[in-house]
């Protein structure tokens, strides 16, 4: 792979298939998770799911082919959930730092819409996710902690927060 152009842009319905495709082929083979497309149906309605009040949803497009995702779902209280963070295992990484534009790209969406909060759940599995949440402010904390209108995923069990300023 010689370092292809990445776009990072608001999702669009012609991705939908990739971007299931994308999300179920890391959750399932690369780690092992047990989670089927009827558990997440944010995924066949990401633009009436997430794409309102301070919520988007962005994608990170290679050749015409979804490589990465993620979310922003708005919980009221101008507080967000991130959600749905995904890269294709060859595009993560520090050489294209496709994560960190996604990651970027969410906080300046947050910035403009004055969102005060972002909280986020992950699993216990995704170590490296964990070290680049933290590296990029997240502070890790307990469940309790969540905002009520969090929305906890049944996968989920280590959660973090951010708050403003998104850098």
């Amino acid at each position: 792979m010689n370092n292809p152009s990445i776009d990072i842009q608001e999702y669009l319905a012609e991705y939908q298939s990739q971007v299931i495709d994308l999300i179920l082929q890391i959750q399932q083979q690369e780690y092992q998770i047990s989670i089927t497309r009827e558990d997440q149906p944010d995924l066949l309605e990401i633009e009436s799911f997430y794409q309102k009040g301070i919520g988007n949803f962005w994608i990170a497009v290679a050749n015409e082919e979804v490589v990465g995702t993620i979310a922003l779902l708005d919980i009221g209280e101008e507080q967000a959930a991130l959600r749905k963070m995904f890269v294709a295992k060859n595009y993560r990484g520090k050489e294209l730092q496709v994560s960190s534009r996604l990651l970027y790209q969410a906080f300046q969406w947050a910035k403009e819409k004055a969102v005060h909060d972002i909280y986020l759940g992950t699993t216990q599995q995704f170590v490296a996710a964990h070290r680049f949440y933290e590296k990029k402010g997240f502070v890790s904390v307990t469940r309790e902690a969540l905002p009520d209108a969090f929305p906890v995923m049944k996968v989920d069990s280590k959660f973090y927060h951010h708050t403003t300023p998104f850098a």
